[in-house]
């Protein structure tokens, strides 16, 4: 076997690689001479069955095998002889025309074929504490266990049934039932039955509710409405629509008090014991919200301090992950390029450029994540597994045998688990101060794509 680097250009790598046809002819005699004293052919002794024969009958699959046999070896030796770390699996580029693979499988000439690698970049890691990050933090206030105090008295208060003449008032709780057209033709998921409507509540179409008020039970109404421009199934965005409504009972709300009886009513000792059950999820909330926002930040100003290349390969498997998920996303709702006000070309600009952070990001926090050491133990896995598991009552072993069955599977709970124990890592060694913002700055929305750590790269 004669091997020759033919090509050394950023993160790829070529070789061309001529196998001896001797050496295949000397592989395949030998998986004869095997076969030979194995084979029970009828007709012949056992052992005693000509090589010919066995060469018609066996010749060409053994000879793929051999062929196979020959190239991954050959593979192997270029990746250990010359150190590589692989960033995909090996290309193999065979002769394009059949003519020299026939005159192989007679064994009759050489087989010359290229090997394409692309390998990891070499990430060069530095002191990271110089990098300054700011960790927004919000105290709750009594204001907001108030808030939640007032919607838990409200979603939970009693209504009480009006009576036959009364009318429907902002506030009560209106049965209905109704049916939905549009252009005279009915529409997907525009009937429904029995369905409870807190009038005011901002629950249904903007118009509906309103154009309940004065209903007594009994009474059908015909309610004009027109679906929001950016409603979420596009067919329907924007169209006027038409239901047919009728009152089925009507319940007035009780007054919406906050005591004792409410928290026990919610599993809870006492009011006093609620409020700091609520103060305690509002916390877990906005310490949740900081870490988001200043993960996003840290990530940022990672990809800025190591802007190194990185390899096509998994670029192109990250960006085909996201582009596959806007895809669904999109048929899901409906909405074209144009309804976006974008195309097609530049959609997939945007996120071949958050497959790229994703795959500097996942490389980085890799190589740091193993020289500090990190990992994440089987009993760290076993616990997150259990806590799925717990999603799923009575099924906990099915879940328990699809993560035993799938790897891959198990790797996607290990991986986001090894990524938020080197981002703990990081944010103790970089320049972070806390502050102090308002509620609605701290919970305020970012972008919706995160541009994070995709899953490759991340050995966990």
């Amino acid at each position: 076997m004669e091997v020759t680097q033919s090509r050394t250009e950023g993160l790829k790598r070529e070789f061309e690689v001529v196998l001896a046809a001797a050496d295949l002819a000397a592989r395949v005699e030998g998986q004869l001479a095997e076969i030979k004293a194995k084979a029970r052919i009828p007709g012949f002794r056992p052992g005693k069955v000509p090589v010919s024969h066995l060469k018609r009958l066996y010749g060409r699959s053994i000879m793929a095998e051999a062929l196979e046999e020959s190239i991954n070896e050959a593979s192997r030796k270029i990746i250990d002889e010359h150190g590589l770390r692989l960033a995909t699996r090996p290309e193999i580029v065979l002769p394009d025309t059949g003519k020299d693979i026939e005159k192989l499988f007679e064994t009759q000439s050489d087989l010359p074929f290229t090997v394409k690698i692309e390998v990891l970049p070499k990430v060069e890691l530095h002191d990271l504490g110089h990098i300054e990050i700011e960790r927004p933090v919000a105290e709750v206030s009594e204001s907001d266990i108030e808030q939640v105090l007032t919607k838990l008295a409200e979603s939970n208060r009693k209504f009480e049934a009006k009576g036959a003449d009364a009318v429907a008032e902002s506030g009560d709780k209106a049965t209905v039932n109704f049916t939905g057209t549009i252009g005279g033709e009915a529409f997907e998921g525009g009937s429904g039955k029995d369905v409870d409507v807190t009038l005011g509540s901002g629950s249904f179409l903007p118009g509906f509710e309103a154009q309940i008020l004065g209903m007594k039970e009994g009474e059908q109404r015909t309610v004009n409405v027109a679906f929001p421009e950016n409603y979420g199934v596009a067919k329907l965005a924007g169209k006027e629509a038409a239901f047919d409504v009728t009152l089925v009972s009507l319940a007035a709300p009780a007054a919406a008090e906050i005591g004792d009886e409410l928290a026990k009513g919610l599993g809870f000792e006492d009011l006093a014991k609620l409020r700091d059950g609520i103060r305690a999820s509002i916390e877990r909330d906005y310490s949740a919200a900081s870490r988001a926002k200043w993960k996003r930040n840290l990530l940022d100003a990672l990809d800025k301090e190591f802007p190194f290349e990185v390899p096509e390969s998994m670029v192109a498997q990250e960006f085909d992950a996201i582009w596959r998920k806007a895809e669904a996303e999109r048929r899901h709702s409906g909405r074209s390029f144009e309804d976006d006000k974008t195309t097609e070309e530049a959609e997939r600009a945007d996120y071949r450029k958050i497959a790229e952070r994703r795959v500097r990001l996942g490389l980085l926090l890799a190589e740091i994540g193993q020289q500090a050491e990190i990992t994440v133990t089987d009993d760290e896995v076993a616990r997150a597994i259990s806590q799925r598991a717990r999603a799923f009552p009575g099924e906990d072993k099915a879940v328990w045998d699809f993560y035993r069955k799938n790897p891959q599977a198990l790797a996607e709970v290990r991986a986001p688990m090894f990524e938020e124990k080197v981002v703990d890592h990081i944010i103790s060694k970089v320049k972070a101060t806390d502050k102090t913002v308002s509620k609605d700055e701290l919970l305020k929305p970012g972008d919706d794509e995160d541009g994070g750590p995709g899953p490759s790269g991340n050995p966990g």
